[in-house]
């Protein structure tokens, strides 16, 4: 243990201080999470954001082939030595076991595809509407079941959004929202469930800060079982569009600034309804596929039948 690839990566803090962070993360506030600052060894952190990818390189284009707002890298391994080191870190028993014991869920299991996780990187005008995400690992049996980011932004600051919206319920006017800064070496764990509504607001950068991005890292964990009362259909990501700020009233003139912002609204709209319409079509096509088979597995079938029906006849 002494020089397992725990001991290395991990702050020796983090793992004298298990029980205390497992105590928080059993309190519920909204929902199930534990914050826990310094989480790599601090020369580790740094050089997991020095080889951090450079934004061009992940993917970042949008459906017309233009460079969005954000750029994500699922498959961390290929990105230098310290990350190679973060993929054989997350998959061991010393590693699962740790998260483990602070989350309460056992049997963990470390996701090879890393789908949906990785690298992230948001720029200036980036943000993330209030959703719960999808359940089930797509190719494996799975349940997915945690969300562990860590943030490597060594400057930041809650009023240039970008802060980490952990929402008791977004659809309700007395939602409660806690905040998490996303700053450095920073670790939020949390529970992947019908009701761990998360988000973040807009990225608002002050002019002389332009340049900076919101980077992290996020690992997702799963079971092959979870419990029955979080037992739900399998779906996508579930998103609750933001509604119009409280300003938007009868009389007011539009500025500059008010226009931008109701141009995002309608246009995350948009894409929310374009991703709806996707999936409605690849369940579409699925579901003809599989009528279509049935249908030619019930003809040969008859055909079959038939034959060996007419050769008995030529039998008698």
């Amino acid at each position: 243990m002494s020089d397992s690839p725990l001991s290395r990566c991990i702050d020796a803090r983090v793992l004298a201080d298990a029980g205390r962070h497992a105590a928080a993360f059993a309190r519920r506030e909204p929902f199930r999470h534990v914050v826990i600052d310094g989480f790599f060894d601090a020369d580790y952190a740094a050089a997991l954001l020095a080889q951090f990818p450079a934004f061009e390189r992940g993917n970042a284009r949008n459906e017309a082939g233009e460079l969005g707002g954000k750029s994500t890298i699922e498959r961390i391994r290929g990105l230098g030595e310290p990350y190679a080191q973060l993929d054989d870190l997350i998959r061991t028993p010393d590693f699962l076991g740790l998260v483990g014991r602070i989350t309460g869920i056992p049997d963990l299991l470390y996701d090879a595809d890393y789908f949906g996780g990785g690298t992230h990187e948001n720029r200036e005008g980036q943000d993330l509407d209030p959703h719960v995400d999808f359940n089930r690992h797509p190719r494996e049996p799975w349940h997915r079941r945690l969300n562990l980011i860590v943030y490597l932004n060594p400057e930041w600051e809650d009023g240039w959004g970008g802060s980490l919206e952990l929402h008791s319920d977004p659809r309700s006017p007395d939602d409660r929202v806690t905040l998490v800064t996303p700053l450095f070496n920073r670790c939020v764990i949390f529970e992947t469930t019908e009701w761990s509504w998360h988000g973040f607001s807009r990225i608002t950068l002050p002019p002389d800060r332009r340049a900076l991005s919101r980077k992290s890292i996020a690992l997702y964990f799963y079971t092959r079982e979870r419990p029955a009362e979080e037992l739900a259909d399998t779906h996508s990501t579930i998103y609750v569009d933001r509604p119009l700020p409280a300003r938007f009233r009868a009389g007011l003139t539009l500025d500059e600034r008010d226009v931008e912002e109701l141009r995002v609204l309608l246009a995350r709209r948009d894409q929310h309804n374009q991703r709806l319409y996707r999936d409605i079509t690849r369940l579409t096509r699925d579901l003809e596929r599989t009528q279509a088979a049935l249908y030619a597995g019930r003809l040969g079938r008859l055909r079959y039948l038939a034959q060996r029906l007419l050769r008995g006849r030529g039998a008698g």
